[in-house]
């Protein structure tokens, strides 16, 4: 099939993306409340400033918050109740109960025998109060973290006011780090099914770059194929969401990624492109050879590095084990590794929504001990997705170099209890001629 069409046109997308909401609304919401045991979740934030999980939690026609909109997740001996505190009609009312319909100077009244709607006019901060009061959860829950982007995003503005409200009532607030962490890493079914054939989106891109059809030796730069694949992305309609990168490693020349330089024969090429389609990130590197003439394969030392590689793939995924947090897996990762003789460094990511998306961090390159707060403590749960991303330094004989770093990335899955490539991971080198 050609990558044109894979991609489905935009109203189909969005027929998607909200029907993949409403599902994780459904399934998701009271999974990580009774996960994390809180009876009220509340999201709050404005236009053009908007929380990072809100995005994830609303249909695609809101493309900003519409002003002030506040969303409230309750948990009760009737499930989970969720409601919205924003103007009514806005692209919401199918997936939140409205329940701020009537604001000072305004009829927005919305008929409804709910007990929770507006009785009177009053402002959405007196309808919070007044759904808090109605509620009497033993906590209230926003998005504030000590160390987690993901699960900070309340502003002080709306922390303090709703600060208030609680102690009016003698309600604590708690932190919702790990609500906001739990949502955005969790895949439905559906959603794990079709991250499959979006990996295979981006493999595809890679495998068409790396050969001759874009690649002519002695003419083609780096940046070239770098441009090239940015290039088909935004032709496909998807969105890149990082600068790619191709670097080239040359027999005793050193790495350079942003220095344009022509491909010549017996170059190592290597790339890192990331992309986005229906709102889930791939993040992809993989490696080609370029043959000098009478070559027909990258040379046995390039190949050794590949099998380490491969390996030390093998070594982290076979550590991913439910509840192990991120620093653990490193740990055992790098202490397996090295035992087997493979000098490695390990900086394996989540991603989602969000390419260096949320869950455990499994290293950083900069932090092989270990990764400090939430990120390196959070545990693994399953129906999570990954990016399997690594090196190992290796001694590369034909070259003289006993410290050639060799990179590979691709994305897992980790569902029913182990991790499963979202695609075939890279084994062998695209060879180009």
């Amino acid at each position: 099939m050609l990558l044109k069409e894979k991609i489905l046109p935009y109203r189909k997308q969005v027929e998607i993306m909200d029907r993949w909401l409403k599902q994780r609304l459904d399934k998701i919401i009271p999974m990580i409340m009774d996960r994390w045991d809180q009876d009220m979740w509340i999201v709050a934030c404005e236009e053009y400033n908007e929380d990072p999980v809100f995005h994830s939690m609303t249909p695609c026609a809101m493309i900003t918050a519409r002003r002030i909109t506040i969303l409230a997740f309750c948990r009760s001996e009737k499930g989970i109740e969720r409601f919205s505190l924003a103007r009514p009609h806005i692209g919401l009312d199918d997936y939140y109960e409205s329940i701020w319909t009537k604001a000072t100077g305004q009829n927005w009244n919305v008929q409804s025998d709910s007990v929770y709607q507006s009785p009177k006019e009053e402002t959405q901060m007196e309808c919070l109060e007044r759904l808090i009061r109605l509620k009497q959860p033993r906590s209230v829950a926003l998005n504030v973290s000590d160390s987690v982007a993901f699960g900070d995003g309340i502003s002080h503005r709306f922390y303090t006011q709703i600060e208030t409200i609680c102690k009016s009532v003698d309600i604590p607030i708690v932190h919702g780090d790990k609500l906001c962490i739990s949502w955005l890493e969790t895949r439905t079914e559906e959603e794990m099914a079709a991250y499959h054939g979006i990996v295979e989106i981006a493999h595809e891109i890679i495998a068409e770059a790396f050969s001759s059809q874009v690649v002519l030796p002695g003419v083609t730069t780096n940046l070239d194929v770098k441009y090239w694949m940015m290039q088909k992305v935004i032709d496909l309609g998807l969105t890149p969401w990082f600068d790619f990168e191709v670097s080239i490693k040359r027999e005793g020349k050193q790495e350079y990624e942003s220095e344009e330089m022509t491909i010549l024969p017996g170059d190592f090429l290597h790339c890192d492109i990331g992309l986005k389609y229906l709102q889930l990130c791939t993040d992809t590197q993989e490696n080609a050879y370029v043959l000098k003439a009478g070559e027909s394969d990258a040379p046995d030392g390039l190949k050794e590095g590949m099998r380490i590689v491969n390996r030390l793939q093998d070594i982290v995924m076979g550590n991913f084990k439910a509840g192990r947090n991120g620093n653990e897996i490193l740990r055992l990762s790098r202490m397996q590794a090295e035992q087997e003789g493979i000098r490695p460094c390990i900086y394996t990511h989540p991603i989602g929504y969000h390419g260096h998306g949320a869950g455990p961090t499994i290293g950083l390159w900069d932090m092989q001990q270990g990764v400090s707060g939430l990120s390196g403590s959070y545990p693994l749960f399953k129906n999570t997705l990954y990016s399997l991303e690594l090196n190992a330094t290796i001694d590369l004989a034909e070259w003289n170099d006993d410290a050639f770093v060799f990179p590979i990335e691709t994305d897992i899955i980790f569902t029913n209890g182990k991790a499963v490539f979202a695609k075939e991971r890279q084994t062998k080198f695209h060879l180009i001629r």
